[in-house]
C-alpha cells in the first residue's frame, strides 16, 4: 500500500507479474475509487464541452463515450478525460478525470463557467459521492453476466448503460484501460464494496483475481495508453504525444486550438516513439535520458519490463528528426548506454 494521488492504494496484491498475467489470460478486478467524475448538465452543457476539450463531442448520442483533453491556452493538455453522454432518458454529460488532477480540472471548469457565463450550465465534482471499480480480460464479461440484469453484448465499446449489478443501481461502462475487454461500474459510493465482492465471488472459479497500481501500469503501456504527467502534461502538445486523433480543429473554436494547430502545422519538433532493448539492461524509468550517438534527444516517459512480451519496453518523448521504426536509440540507465531500437506501438494488441 502506498500513497497515490491523496489516496492509499494498492500497488499489489499477489505480485505485479501474477496479476498482469491474469488480466491477459483470466480476469483482473481493480478499485478506482482514487479517479474523479463531474458532472455537466444544462441548456449549454455540450456548448461548454465542447469549447473546453479538444475532440468533438457532437456527435455522441445517448449512452456513447469518447476520448478527450483538457487543452490549456497554450497548447498543452491539463488532463485526459473520457466523455460520457448520459444514458436516454438523462440530461446531460459525466466526465471521468485521472485523480491527480480532478481537483485542478474541476477549478479549471468552474473557472471557465464564471468567465463565461454565455454558457447555461451546472457544474458538479461527484467524485466524492461516486463509486468506480474495473473487471478487464477475456472472462471480464462471463463473470459480470452473472451478477447483472444488464445486457452486456447491447454496450458496445466506448458506451454505458444504466443496469443492476449485485442488485446495486449502476452505469456499466466500456471503455478499459488495459487493453482487455471488460467494464467499469459507477456506483453511490456506499454500495460499490457490495459490486466488488459480488464480483469477486462470482469470478473465483474464472481466474479473477484483485489487481493493484503495478500492473496497471505494465498493462497499459503494452497498449501504448498514455499515462498523465508522463506521456501528457501542460507543456506537451497532444501532437506531440501522438494524440492529435483526439483534436478536432475543425469543431469550432476551443481553449489551446490556436497553439495545437500551429505545432500541427509546423510539425512538432518533439514525437513520442515506442522502443524496446536490444543490449541487456535494468529496465527503462520515466527520465531516463535518450541518447543518438552520444547526444541525448529526449527522455523515457514510461518503461517497464513486458511481463507478456518478455521484453524492456518503453516510451520516449525524443526531436522529430530521429524518430522512426527501425532506427536506433540509446537509453541511459545509471550512466550505462543501453541499444534500443523503435518499434511500432501498441506493443500488445488482443486478437479481438
Amino acid at each position: 500500500m502506498v500513497p497515490f494521488a491523496g489516496w492509499y492504494m494498492p500497488v499489489q496484491y499477489e505480485g505485479v507479474i501474477a496479476e498482469h498475467n491474469a488480466v491477459r489470460n483470466a480476469a483482473g478486478l481493480f478499485d478506482l475509487g482514487h479517479m474523479g467524475q463531474f458532472s455537466v448538465i444544462g441548456p449549454d452543457a455540450l456548448a461548454f464541452l465542447q469549447y473546453t476539450t479538444t475532440n468533438d463531442l457532437s456527435g455522441l448520442e445517448p449512452g456513447q463515450a469518447k476520448y478527450t483533453l483538457l487543452g490549456n491556452p497554450d497548447g498543452g493538455v491539463i488532463d485526459d478525460l473520457i466523455v460520457y453522454r448520459n444514458p436516454e432518458g438523462e440530461e446531460g454529460y459525466m466526465v471521468c478525470m485521472n485523480a491527480s488532477n480532478s481537483a485542478v480540472d474541476s477549478a479549471w471548469w468552474f473557472k471557465q463557467s464564471s468567465e463565461h457565463p454565455r454558457f447555461d450550465v451546472t457544474l458538479e465534482d461527484i467524485s466524492p459521492t461516486t463509486g468506480m471499480i474495473a473487471i478487464q480480460g477475456p472472462n471480464a464479461q462471463a463473470i459480470t453476466a452473472a451478477i447483472t440484469d444488464a445486457d452486456l453484448d447491447a454496450i458496445d465499446y466506448f458506451s454505458w448503460s444504466n443496469g443492476t449489478v449485485a442488485g446495486v443501481a449502476a452505469k456499466i461502462a466500456r471503455t478499459g484501460y488495459t487493453g482487455e475487454d471488460g467494464f467499469e461500474f459507477y456506483t453511490a459510493l456506499d454500495d460499490i464494496a457490495a459490486v466488488w465482492d459480488a464480483l469477486m465471488n462470482a469470478g473465483k472459479d474464472n481466474g479473477l483475481v484483485p489487481v493493484g497500481l503495478g500492473a496497471r501500469d505494465t498493462l497499459r503501456l503494452e497498449s501504448r495508453m498514455p499515462l498523465y504527467g508522463q506521456e501528457l502534461g501542460m507543456d506537451i502538445s497532444p501532437y506531440e504525444a501522438g494524440l492529435g486523433w483526439a483534436v478536432n480543429l475543425n469543431k469550432g473554436d476551443f481553449i489551446g486550438r490556436e497553439p495545437m494547430a500551429a505545432v500541427k502545422e509546423n510539425k512538432p519538433a518533439r514525437k513520442a516513439v515506442g522502443f524496446k532493448y536490444v543490449g541487456r539492461g535494468g529496465a527503462p524509468r520515466t527520465h531516463y535520458p535518450v541518447a543518438v550517438d552520444g547526444e541525448i534527444i529526449g527522455e523515457v516517459t514510461s518503461g517497464t519490463f513486458s511481463p507478456t512480451l518478455g521484453e524492456n519496453i518503453g516510451l520516449a518523448l525524443i526531436k522529430s528528426e530521429y524518430a522512426g521504426i527501425g532506427k536506433p536509440l540509446q537509453i541511459i540507465v545509471r550512466d550505462k548506454p543501453i541499444e534500443a531500437v523503435q518499434v511500432k506501438v501498441p506493443f500488445y494488441k488482443r486478437d479481438s
